[in-house]
C-alpha cells in the first residue's frame, strides 16, 4: 500500500470515527496543544508583531514537523500510517460535536428553556448570552455552525488530503492558535496579528469550498441550490472577515433565513451587515443547519480522500 492510500484509508476511517464517536472526551490532544501554546505565549509574549509571528512559527512549526517526522517514520509501514492518520484526523474534526450542539440548541429554544440555552451557547461560540433572547441564540448557533463546518470540518480535511500527517496537524494547530490569540483585544493587537493572518490564508479555499457545497446541500436544509446561490454570490463579501462570509451566507440561503446584525463579545460588540433574505432564524432552523452541516462535511471528506489516493497515484 503506497503512502497516499493509505493516508486515504487514514482520512476515511478518522472521519467515520469522529462520526460515530465525536471529539474524544478525555486527554483531547488540542486541548493539550492548547496549554502548552498558553505556556509557550507566556514566555515570549510582548506587545508586538515580531513577537507574534515567532510564537505562530514555533507553535505551528512544531507540530508541522511531528508530522513530518511521523510521516517519514511511517512511510514503509502502510498500516501504521493508516492507523496513525485516522487517529490524528479523529481528534482535529469536530463535525459530530458541531451537529450535536446544534441539536441541542434546537431542544432548548424549542422548549423555551433560555436559560439552558444561553449556558450553552458557549460551546459554540465565544458571544455573551446574557442578552439574547431565542432568535438571538438562534442566529448565534446558525452562524457558528456555518463558519465551524469549513473550520473544523472541511479545512482539516482538504489541508490532509492534501499533505497527510503535516497538513492536519499544521492545520488544527494554526486553527487553534487563532481562537487564542487571533482575535480583536487591546493584547493581542499585535501578537495575535501572525496567527489570524494564517489562519486566514489557511481558510481561503475551504471556506470557499465549504460555500459551494453548502449550495450543493441546500435540499437536505429545505432549501434550494438555486436560491443558495443567488445568496452566495450577492453577499459572501459582505462579512468583515474573508472567510466567514463565504460559509455564512451559503448557509442563510440553504436555510432561507437572514444573519448578521449585531454581535456583542464580552467587553466589545460588533455589528455586521445582513446576510440573506426572510426571516430571522429559529429553533427549527437549527436542525436543518445540522443536517447541511452533515452533508458539506461527508462531501469534503470524500474530497480529501480522493485527494489523498491522487497524491499517492502521482507519486508511484
Amino acid at each position: 500500500m503506497r503512502p497516499g492510500t493509505a493516508d486515504a484509508a487514514g482520512l476515511a476511517a478518522g472521519y467515520l470515527l469522529d462520526a460515530v464517536f465525536g471529539d474524544p472526551r478525555r486527554f483531547h490532544p488540542v486541548a493539550g496543544f492548547g496549554t502548552a501554546a498558553a505556556a509557550l505565549e507566556k514566555r515570549i509574549y510582548r506587545d508586538n508583531r515580531v513577537a507574534g509571528t515567532a510564537f505562530t512559527a514555533i507553535a505551528v512549526g512544531a507540530p508541522a514537523l511531528v508530522g513530518v517526522v511521523a510521516a517519514a517514520a511511517t512511510k514503509r509501514a502502510p498500516l501504521a500510517r493508516t492507523a496513525l492518520v485516522a487517529g490524528v484526523t479523529w481528534t482535529v474534526l469536530g463535525g459530530r460535536t458541531l451537529r450535536r450542539e446544534s441539536r441541542i440548541m434546537a431542544e432548548h429554544l424549542a422548549g423555551d428553556d433560555l436559560d439552558a440555552a444561553r449556558g450553552r451557547l458557549n460551546h459554540l461560540c465565544g458571544r455573551d448570552p446574557s442578552g439574547l433572547d431565542e432568535l438571538e441564540l438562534a442566529r448565534a448557533t446558525v452562524e457558528s455552525v456555518a463558519e465551524n463546518t469549513s473550520d473544523a470540518v472541511v479545512a482539516p480535511l482538504v489541508w490532509g488530503g492534501l499533505f497527510g500527517l503535516p497538513g492536519l496537524l499544521a492545520y488544527r494547530a494554526a486553527n487553534t492558535l487563532d481562537a487564542m490569540v487571533g482575535h480583536r483585544s487591546a493584547r493581542y493587537a499585535r501578537f495575535g496579528t501572525a496567527s489570524a493572518r494564517l489562519d486566514d490564508g489557511l481558510n481561503l479555499v475551504p471556506s470557499r469550498l465549504t460555500g459551494i457545497l453548502t449550495v450543493a446541500a441546500a435540499p437536505v436544509a429545505g432549501g434550494s441550490p438555486r436560491e443558495t446561490l443567488r445568496v452566495w454570490r450577492r453577499d459572501r463579501n459582505d462579512h468583515p472577515s474573508p472567510n466567514a462570509g463565504q460559509c455564512e451566507s451559503a448557509m442563510a440561503g440553504a436555510l432561507g433565513v437572514r444573519l448578521g446584525g449585531r454581535n456583542v463579545y464580552f467587553g466589545r460588540s460588533e455589528t455586521r451587515p445582513f446576510l440573506g433574505d426572510g426571516p430571522r432564524p429559529s429553533a427549527v432552523h437549527l436542525r436543518r443547519a445540522a443536517r447541511a452541516s452533515g452533508t458539506v462535511g461527508l462531501a469534503a471528506a470524500g474530497i480529501a480522500v480522493s485527494l489523498a489516493a491522487l497524491r499517492g497515484a502521482v507519486r508511484r
